[in-house]
């Protein structure tokens, strides 16, 4: 299936080769044990089967794996899971890798939870192929299984939204983002651009913005139920204040 599809922006793996030290700087690593914490704290998973959705280098997969969960970590950029793969090694954690496109990826009733963690849900042009990512998710759930979403929500962006930013990285890289609000509120647009001795490096993507609400009907509509919301890791609601967008559903029993 996945050979049909037409190229987007997430298939150029230099994308995330040259973005790798500017989208997981070591302290995102050094920040994943506490994310793990809060989010089995919310959840309380049945059970110790665990897929990792777009993994990307396995900071989550294998904190969990190291915990006593097992764990599969799927992604489709090579490039990462080669990454997640030697993380594993050091960390002498037992993590099962699959180099996979989320849509394709099934295991009917084979997790007690499902995880799509730093904003890995909405990437696609067709917006229908979202629903089609839950389903996914919740067939590959147990019953009683839970899926966990953790994004950045419209209604924070609304409040943050700048069309330019610049800084500095750690290696003197120069990191300039233009971005803008397109598709009547629905997607943002991405330009980021790193500037190193004298030589410029362009890229751009995009993706889906959820509200709250938005998140939880469509979550609804894939099966799920006791749709809940949080406005971080420490389980504060979903309001003015929120940091991040988070939802957790549950499969029926």
């Amino acid at each position: 299936m996945s050979s049909r599809r037409k190229k987007e922006w997430f298939d150029n793996d230099k994308f995330w080769r040259d973005l790798y030290p500017f989208m997981f700087p070591e302290k995102r690593f050094q920040e994943t044990s506490a994310e793990m914490d809060g989010v089995l704290s919310l959840v309380k998973p049945n059970g110790k089967a665990v897929l990792d959705l777009c993994c990307g280098p396995g900071r989550c997969s294998i904190d969990l794996a190291k915990r006593g969960f097992k764990v599969t970590g799927v992604d489709r950029t090579k490039f990462l899971l080669d990454k997640a793969k030697t993380g594993a090694r050091k960390a002498g954690a037992t993590v099962e890798w699959i180099e996979m496109d989320m849509r394709d990826f099934v295991r009917p009733e084979r997790y007690d939870l499902v995880l799509s963690m730093f904003h890995s849900f909405g990437y696609f042009d067709d917006k229908r192929e979202d629903m089609s990512v839950l389903r996914n998710i919740f067939a590959s759930l147990k019953p009683r299984g839970v899926c966990f979403i953790e994004l950045m929500g419209k209604e924070i962006l609304a409040k943050i939204f700048q069309p330019t930013r610049s800084e500095i990285l750690p290696d003197g890289t120069r990191f300039i983002g233009r971005s803008e609000i397109f598709d009547e509120w629905t997607r943002v647009r991405n330009e980021w651009i790193l500037v190193k001795n004298g030589r410029a490096k362009t890229f751009t993507f995009h993706h889906t913005v959820y509200s709250g609400r938005e998140l939880r009907d469509r979550m609804e509509q894939a099966g799920f139920i006791n749709v809940k919301l949080f406005g971080n890791l420490n389980g504060d609601a979903y309001g003015v204040d929120a940091e991040r967008l988070i939802a957790a559903g549950h499969k029926p029993s």
